[in-house]
């Protein structure tokens, strides 16, 4: 099969996991393409329905993401937060004036009794997106992030705190409630390879392969399952991933984070400044790409999807 040819299912956090996603949406088909958000990170603010992970990776894939900040869409305005300012009301959490459209939309949607992914659906095609996106699950689920001075909803701790507060573990409420939806399992079933894209591992990859039922069918199908590590160089390049790993007293490393998926991923992929850590790496039972994956550019983004479909295809040893 060539590479061009593959059906992939994508795992995605919020800023990271976008740029990769992107990528791959530039070089496969859209039929091709599935892509599962974080929904871990969801929470409601002022009376509304906010899913940060699931949007960042919407409005990328859609053209309209604000590359300046990173997170929310371009050529926003913020008449709204300012008024709420002046009445005294919460703005920590800031929503421009068109992001907030998707949030009442999806907000007004689940008081009808719509699911998120239906919300999800809806919303994609009216972005004219190519790529099927689906959040992990449509219950519930938010993460806790323990702290030294108690627990934190992750809102609060990576954007009210700062993520400033030392990390001692985390926990997912109502991941037990979770069920794998039919559009996951089918897309699971439907896959030639896994791609879990450059994200935090601890608050954006493992609440998804937490949800009932979905490592599970993961690692019951025989195809390769490609981790790109989002450490490069001892640094996050976006998110507290690497100041996580400090506080859990694990090395900051692509290696540490192959020894972290060990039991999972079958191939892994790192950045050219660590191809030292690439025969330790390989000892693990994986295969191993080095290559550029600080993605910059378009181009870079589709340079690096292209290299790990082709990646994908070699055997594990």
């Amino acid at each position: 099969m060539k590479a061009s040819n593959m059906n992939i299912l994508a795992l995605s956090g919020g800023v990271g996991g976008a740029k990769l996603a992107l990528g791959l949406a530039q070089v496969l088909a859209g039929e091709q393409l599935t892509i599962i958000a974080n929904t871990a990170d969801d929470f409601e603010h002022l009376g509304l329905a906010i899913s940060p992970d699931l949007d960042t990776v919407m409005y990328t894939l859609a053209g309209l993401n604000n590359q300046d900040l990173g997170w929310g869409l371009a050529g926003e305005s913020w008449h709204c937060m300012q008024a709420l300012e002046r009445l005294g009301g919460e703005t920590w959490f800031r929503l421009g004036d068109k992001d907030l459209a998707t949030h009442l939309y999806r907000s007004q949607r689940l008081l009808e009794g719509a699911s998120l992914s239906e919300i999800t659906q809806a919303l994609t095609q009216r972005l004219a997106i190519k790529p099927t996106l689906l959040p992990m699950c449509d219950e519930p689920v938010r993460t806790q992030v323990k702290t030294a001075a108690g627990p934190l909803d992750f809102q609060r701790y990576f954007v009210g705190e700062q993520c400033r507060p030392e990390v001692s573990g985390f926990h997912f409420t109502g991941i037990e409630q979770t069920t794998l939806s039919t559009q996951i399992a089918q897309a699971i079933d439907g896959a030639d390879a896994l791609v879990v894209c450059p994200s935090n591992p601890f608050v954006s990859v493992a609440p998804i392969l937490a949800v009932n039922g979905l490592k599970a069918r993961l690692l019951a199908k025989p195809i390769a399952r490609v981790v790109v590590s989002p450490i490069v160089g001892g640094m996050a390049l976006k998110g507290p991933a690497a100041k996580m790993m400090r506080e859990l007293a694990m090395p900051v490393t692509a290696l540490a984070v192959a020894e972290y998926y060990r039991d999972f991923a079958t191939h892994f992929v790192l950045d050219s400044s660590d191809s030292g850590y690439a025969a330790p790496i390989r000892e693990l039972g994986m295969q191993v790409l080095v290559t550029n994956t600080v993605m910059k550019t378009l181009q870079d983004k589709q340079a690096l999807a292209e290299a790990i479909l082709t990646f994908s295809q070699q055997t594990a040893e």
